[in-house]
């Protein structure tokens, strides 16, 4: 039975080698069974499962896990552009309290060197249309997965002067178009079967992108996988079952006039005192906290990228001259939140993060930067950490700044918040987003700012003033109490 099926196997390759006339599993013999250079688009169509990159609950698990009902890539592999859309919504989770799954419609396009989302804005009436909104961090991530699709890995092959060395019956295919190298493997059936690259983020470094391919079919004259896994930075992100392929369908993404225009807006960083010595850093979407202590400063936050760091940093100094930044106090470990901590580790900061959080950091920080080489990848600094579970005390003798884990919440297990007891503030970023001032509250309260409000209640706090790591302005008590509800909570 063993000999038949190895038999079996080796007149599939034979038979495939013999249609397209190139020796079974090259690059040559893959070009011409998948039809490449016939093949100028394509658009594929499945369901599946989406998962949010670099938001674990957990420094220890999966990306969480989104339930997609509608997904379409269409790809113009000339240009070349592709645009993807989906309908999905996170699966629930019974071991965590979240808010209520909602369906989201994500609209992404990508045209050579411009990206954008089509999107309603925020805060815009009903019935409005969508708007393009330009998205330049994601040119990398989008062109990747244009020749990460099978069609699309042969084509950038061949016109990237691609080695290949025989493997397991069929061909690995190595080839670098502009700063990013790819490496696929093709089997004994002309399939490819495998497409790896590298793609830098700001956490992880060169972040290993690995897509695999099964189950091919003939989907209407186009042989194409019915099977689509993705993994990033070591877990999935895409799981899909294709159920329709057409090739060459016209596929025009004209670059809107907006995006054509953007340039990357500067990084702001603007300062609002909150009490002697505190001061509330803002600026785009994700704010940090600074407080002069004695002969050194804390910082609470160092999110999103080194970029923003170094602009947190430079302010800082401004604000509060000729001391250094001692401590860089970490809330949680989602990308958003942690994406600057490199630039505070080669700023000589030591991390107090939760005790959960240090390995993960530790291994994540030990992988090459050489995409993008940062501030830390050139100083090779060594990370310091100071880590907690419940609560973390820093003090200059003076000033106590209190540390505390925020415990029963769904949003992450390492997740932190701080209070300043002397002048009653309390920092913390996800639990609780104050709406502007005139919004009318939520008609459902979510479950993390409950949470939040249950925690304060539980640690006896006197909070006057919360500054929100997220969100357009300082929020009070009152402000929660009426976002979770009053049937929720009493009085402070």
């Amino acid at each position: 039975m063993k000999r038949f099926a190895v038999l079996t196997f080796g007149l599939a390759a034979l038979a495939a080698a013999a249609a397209c006339g190139q020796p079974a599993g090259t690059l040559a013999a893959a070009a011409d069974a998948l039809k490449v250079s016939e093949t100028k688009s394509i658009e594929y169509s499945g369901t599946g499962k989406w998962f949010q990159f670099g938001q674990a609950p957990s420094a220890t698990q999966p990306w969480p896990q989104f339930d997609v009902t509608a997904f379409t890539a269409s790809i113009n592999y000339e240009a070349p552009a592709a645009r993807v859309q989906m309908t999905r919504k996170q699966t629930v989770d019974p071991a965590r309290v979240r808010p209520a799954p909602v369906e989201q419609k994500p609209d992404q396009y990508i045209s050579g060197t411009s990206a954008w989302n089509m999107a309603t804005p925020a805060g815009a009436a009903a019935g409005t249309a969508p708007a393009a909104a330009p998205q330049p961090a994601a040119v990398e991530e989008r062109m990747m997965e244009i020749w990460s699709t099978p069609h699309g890995f042969l084509r950038a092959a061949k016109a990237n002067n691609a080695t290949s060395t025989a493997a397991n019956g069929g061909s690995e295919v190595t080839f670098t178009a502009g700063k990013n190298k790819y490496v696929g493997t093709i089997n004994a059936q002309n399939d490819v079967t495998r497409v790896q690259t590298w793609i830098d983020n700001p956490v992880l470094g060169d972040t290993l992108v690995d897509t695999t391919f099964a189950d091919y079919r003939d989907f209407g004259g186009v042989r194409f996988p019915a099977h689509i896994t993705r993994a990033q930075g070591g877990h999935p992100v895409l799981d899909l079952t294709v159920s329709s392929v057409k090739a060459n369908s016209a596929l025009d993404l004209p670059v809107p006039e907006n995006v054509k225009a953007a340039t990357a807006p500067p990084v702001v960083v603007t300062v609002e005192k909150l009490a002697d010595g505190v001061f509330y850093l803002k600026g785009g979407t994700h704010h940090s906290l600074a407080i002069d202590q004695a002969d050194h400063i804390v910082v609470v936050e160092g999110p999103q990228s080194e970029e923003r760091s170094l602009a947190v940093i430079a302010k800082v100094k401004e604000t509060i001259p000729n001391k250094p930044i001692k401590y860089l106090i970490n809330t949680h470990v989602h990308f958003d939140h942690s994406g600057g901590l490199r630039t505070w580790v080669d700023e000589g900061a030591t991390i107090v993060t939760h005790e959960l959080n240090k390995p993960y950091y530790e291994q994540a920080w030990a992988a090459p930067h050489t995409l993008n080489p940062d501030k830390l990848a050139q100083s090779k600094k060594t990370a310091t950490f100071e880590t907690f579970s419940g609560k973390y005390m820093l003090t200059d003798g003076k000033r106590t700044i209190e540390v505390y884990e925020i415990q029963g919440s769904g949003h992450n297990d390492g997740f932190a918040m701080v209070y300043l007891r002397k002048e009653k503030i309390l920092a913390e970023g996800d639990a609780y987003t104050p709406a502007a001032a005139d919004a009318p509250p939520p008609a459902m309260p979510n479950p993390f700012s409950v949470n939040l409000y249950e925690n304060i209640q539980r640690l006896k706090l006197d909070v006057k003033q919360i500054a929100a790591l997220h969100g357009p302005r300082i929020a009070t008590m009152a402000d929660l109490r009426t976002a979770i509800g009053a049937g929720k909570a009493s009085a402070n």
